[in-house]
């Protein structure tokens, strides 16, 4: 008679019915590469007045998180409830009741990872966490598994598919970014309100995460810098496309010589050739640098509900192996044995790199001069500079393309910049990331 494993589901919204959905329609499936029976024995729901889909059985609901994830029959607790606080409390004490716990929940990994990932340790549970960055994209066990033999050098990744829909749409369809962001929402893309992902919150905490597995290192997703997308227009979407790029929203992690990380959250001209610049609407993807494999890039929807549900269920297939083999932590969960280094974050004003600047001045003679001489005196060098509009039309749009240079001397130049007269709305600053 085959083993029957027991499941506590923690959220019943869009990705915890996904997860029903899914076990319900891939059972044989499932059952047939994992040789045992999985059932869901108790699902904690938030609201007893929300309509749901006839997959949850109504038997099986309960509204107390804490009663599934302390419930004795239950082997294996999937959390997908969301938040840090009370989502960290459940999962303290599935772990310590002696349950193994997958979640896709990226903030409670990227902030209580330091506490939750040790204590499961100690415990001999399994912590799986693949869903809680890039949604269906394995990156997480390509990190912990695939790339095990190997060092890695960089990570570049689309890490949030509001932001890089956005800007899609805007670069695409000559949209504003609000036009663009309301089609985000009509479309199921962006949340009624959007900030964590277009100000760049999001990928910073998946940052945080993909950071740890790939260089063994303690990251405060605080200590990264981020800038959102919010800023971003038309038309210079526009003035990337007239150079040769396009805008992506990226996330990006390397050593340096030092020994401290690089780490940053940010939209960067790309060139339009690259593969980044091919991965568009809702898409996400993580590119690698590895020293032994070099180049190599893994893409695909990174949220909705039946991506970020196979994730889960892909992570609940390795557990159950892991529980029917008697071979929990055999993969560890930050893909190092050792402890995180303290490795610091570098500061954002060391960053070297080219620059998009779009001035927007009044159009008057001398003002290109003023400009150049401000930039010139902070080591900025220019390669490539376009005006448009101006006189009648309102303010000139002054586009400035530079050579390398580094961001603390550029963003001094940039405050001396905005002081001028003939300067009407703030410098946008663009990094070039020549991929």
């Amino acid at each position: 008679m085959k083993r029957t494993i027991r499941v506590g589901l923690v959220g019943c919204g869009v990705v915890g019915t996904g997860i029903l959905r899914l076990l319900h329609d891939n059972a044989e499936t499932i059952e047939g590469r994992l040789g045992a029976r999985l059932e869901v024995v108790a699902i904690a729901a938030r609201s007893a007045d929300r309509a749901r889909d006839p997959i949850v059985p109504a038997d099986k609901l309960c509204f107390d998180p804490f009663a599934v994830a302390e419930r004795e029959d239950v082997e294996i607790v999937l959390e997908v409830m969301g938040g840090v606080d009370q989502a960290g409390e459940v999962v303290r004490r599935a772990l310590e009741s002696g349950k193994h716990v997958i979640t896709a929940n990226k903030a409670l990994i990227a902030e209580r990872g330091d506490v939750l990932i040790p204590l499961a340790e100690e415990r001999g549970l399994d912590l799986y966490f693949e869903a809680a960055v890039a949604g269906g994209i394995p990156i997480i066990r390509m990190l912990r598994e695939a790339l095990a033999a190997d060092r890695i050098l960089s990570l570049r990744g689309i890490l949030n598919g509001t932001s890089n829909y956005i800007l899609t749409r805007m670069q695409r369809d000559g949209l504003g970014f609000d036009e663009a962001l309301r089609l985000a929402q009509e479309a199921g893309y962006a949340e009624a309100d959007p900030t964590l992902d277009i100000s760049g919150g999001d990928a910073r905490h998946k940052l945080a995460i993909l950071a740890t597995l790939a260089f063994g290192a303690r990251v405060d997703p605080n200590d990264i810098p981020m800038q959102g997308i919010e800023d971003i227009t038309s038309l210079d979407c526009r003035f990337a496309k007239r150079f040769g790029f396009v805008i992506r929203p990226l996330a990006i992690a390397k050593p340096t010589e030092a020994g401290a990380l690089s780490l940053r959250v940010h939209p960067a001209l790309v060139p339009a050739g690259s593969v980044l610049a091919g991965v568009s609407g809702a898409l996400n993807a993580v590119a690698i640098e590895g020293a032994m494999l070099g180049p190599a890039m893994i893409t695909g929807l990174g949220a909705g509900a039946l991506p970020t549900a196979m994730s889960m269920v892909s992570d609940l297939v390795d557990v159950c192996r892991n529980l029917l083999a008697g071979a929990h932590g055999r993969v560890p969960s930050r893909a190092f044995r050792s402890q995180p280094s303290q490795r610091s974050v570098d500061d954002a004003g060391a960053l070297l790199s080219r620059y998009y600047l779009r001035f927007s001045v009044k159009d008057r003679p001398g003002v290109l001069a003023r400009i150049a001489g401000v930039l010139g005196a902070f080591d900025v060098s220019i390669e490539q500079m376009v005006q448009e509009g101006g006189s009648s039309d309102g303010p000139a749009q002054v586009v400035i393309l530079t050579h390398i240079a580094r961001e603390s001397e550029m963003l001094s130049a940039l405050s001396e910049v905005d002081r001028l007269s003939h300067v009407v709305a703030p410098t946008m600053l663009l990094r070039i990331e020549d991929l």
